[in-house]
């Protein structure tokens, strides 16, 4: 595939989850997570039922890559949005922001250790500017800290430490979405690998989802918040992970992590286009930071040098 083919889809996957991301909120305060999330793989396997068959020229699926798939789900799909759900209510939505700008460069790290791509100085500089530009544009945010959380504790630590512990481990999972989701494409396609880390997490939740349904008034929701919800299946498990996929295929994970500036960027761009919220000057300072780093990410290489 063409690079700067490969650059879009990457840029188009996270700027689609930060679009459900910011337009799923009427979801979550009129269903339970986990049977929003039971929905949301149910939608995108009835989406993606042609694309389980597994082609002629795929070889049989190791036991090894069975691993790596159920670790892409189980890591990706389901413990991140466990891990992230619970931690942003345990802590502040500064902190949340903050931590979650480590994103690209918890993506290079891993790489290299278990990918063992070379990070160069290009790379390195475009992974410093998306963490600063996110983590800027968080800053810049309300506290939404409460008093209730504040000062009580567990195991003897303050729940808001407990939250960002949380928000951290989502960060690895995120991370480890990327360098696994590397692996997988080297033996699999974008679809197929879709279909099945879908089917996964399908499987996951399913028994969550279905004790959430017995006691869940279907008859209260509305026409507009089904075709929500179908948006939310679609783009959750269908559209974006067969973008980022395919984009993976080409690119570096290490250079990849840095397009998870666009989901800030788009979320952002939701609240301000449909929300009525407003940018202040830090903040598009915070995304103008943010892009350069992209665009020194996905700049041509020189001919004599790597830069990744």
């Amino acid at each position: 595939m063409n690079r700067w083919l490969a650059y879009l889809c990457l840029a188009f996957s996270m700027a689609l989850v930060g679009s459900y991301v910011a337009l799923s909120k009427p979801l979550v305060a009129a269903m339970p997570v986990f049977l929003l999330a039971w929905l949301r793989f149910g939608i995108g396997g009835l989406a993606m039922a042609r694309w389980l068959r597994k082609p002629a020229d795929e070889p049989p699926l190791t036991p090894r890559t069975r691993a790596l798939l159920f670790l892409e789900s189980f890591l990706g799909n389901f413990l991140f949005s466990v891990c992230m759900l619970f931690g942003v209510k345990l802590t502040t939505a500064v902190a949340a922001g903050v931590i979650m700008s480590a994103i690209p460069a918890v993506v290079a790290v891993l790489s290299a250790v278990f990918l063992h791509e070379r990070i160069g100085k290009r790379s390195a500089g475009a992974i410093v500017l998306a963490a600063i530009g996110i983590g800027l544009f968080s800053l810049t945010k309300a506290d939404t800290a409460t008093a209730a959380t504040a000062d009580a504790t567990w195991a003897g630590l303050p729940l808001p430490l407990w939250g960002n512990l949380l928000i951290f481990a989502a960060v690895v999972c995120e991370a480890s979405y990327v360098v696994i989701g590397k692996r997988l494409t080297q033996g699999l396609g974008p679809k197929r690998i879709s279909s099945l880390i879908n089917l996964v997490g399908f499987a996951l939740v399913t028994p969550m989802g279905l004790w959430a349904a017995l006691s869940f008034d279907f008859a209260s929701v509305s026409a507009s918040f089904w075709l929500l919800l179908v948006f939310y299946g679609l783009a959750a498990s269908v559209w974006t992970v067969w973008l980022w996929m395919t984009g993976l295929k080409t690119v570096p994970a290490a250079q990849a992590g840095v397009f998870t500036v666009m989901l800030p960027v788009s979320a952002a761009a939701i609240g301000v286009l449909f929300m009525g919220e407003r940018l202040t000057n830090v903040q598009m300072l915070a995304f103008g930071i943010a892009l350069l780093g992209l665009v020194l990410a996905t700049l041509p290489a020189p001919s004599n040098a790597a830069t990744h």
